[in-house]
């Protein structure tokens, strides 16, 4: 079951961007995109939750955050750190 959010423009600005192809549909389709984004970026929603928010596959979500300059992968100083020392350890097992 789904929710309807509705959001109130006023109506001149609806009219600015229905004048530039902007429908109610294509409105409502971008704003979930950007919602989507936005709870990404917050770490509210996960990335497969995020793009089902947004009506996209996971990877034309991946692609619109690479257009929106945010990374799928977030790693802190630490945890790179790790991984590198992870990577480290499994060349230097592999060359053994």
């Amino acid at each position: 079951m789904a929710v309807k959010a509705i959001i109130d423009l006023p109506k001149d600005i609806y009219q600015t961007l229905s004048s530039h192809g902007l429908s109610k549909d294509v409105i409502s389709r971008e704003s979930k995109k950007l919602l989507a984004l936005k709870c990404y970026k917050e770490k509210i929603l996960s990335l497969g939750k995020s793009a089902e928010l947004s009506g996209l596959s996971i990877r034309e979500f991946i692609e619109f955050l690479g257009k929106n300059d945010t990374s799928v992968i977030d790693y802190s100083e630490e945890q790179l750190e790790k991984e590198f020392k992870s990577v480290e350890k499994l060349k230097k097992a592999l060359k053994s």
